[in-house]
């Protein structure tokens, strides 16, 4: 984790939970720091896997109470993508953009800095923004060319069946 990222999360966790007089847990500080060493969007499973990874195991209740913790303090943003919902490091980026691939699930995160310019250049009647995400759905160019190697045969074969 970028360390000025890392300090960033973290008193911003220490802050709340003195605020709040609640408990520094350890559990909570590893969740934290695996969150943003985890590059891209992950499921909690995967989040579960990478703790265990680094001997930290940590039952399944406490890393979904931790997570909804951390989205409230906008630690880490949820992503809910055709297969299921993910989640990624909230102060890593502001601005989400995702392509996904109605066909395979495939996510890919994309820069459109021209997009970000707008958005943060629009001025909203009565609401001030934060940021934004961006889901632009269709199909990726694997999938695509899957689609058209089909095709091509279906032709072929329909092809010789007039000819008969």
């Amino acid at each position: 984790m970028e360390d000025n990222i890392h300090t960033k999360a973290r008193k911003i966790l220490d802050r709340y939970l003195e605020e709040n007089q609640l408990r520094k847990t350890p559990e909570r500080y590893a969740i934290l720091e695996t969150v943003y060493n985890i590059k891209g969007a992950f499921a909690l499973d995967e989040l579960s896997e990478m703790l265990a990874l680094n001997n930290f195991r940590v039952s399944r209740a406490t890393i979904y109470n931790n997570i909804r913790f951390f989205l409230k303090l906008r630690l880490v943003v949820r992503h809910r993508f055709m297969d299921g919902t993910r989640y990624s490091a909230g102060l890593l980026r502001q601005n989400f953009c995702h392509q996904v691939c109605t066909v395979c699930g495939a996510v890919k995160e994309i820069q459109i800095p021209a997009l970000a310019r707008t958005v943060n250049e629009a001025r909203f009647r009565k609401f001030h923004h934060d940021t934004f995400a961006l889901y632009i759905y269709g199909v990726c160019a694997k999938c695509q060319a899957r689609q058209a190697r089909k095709n091509v045969g279906t032709n072929k074969l329909e092809n010789r069946k007039t000819k008969l």
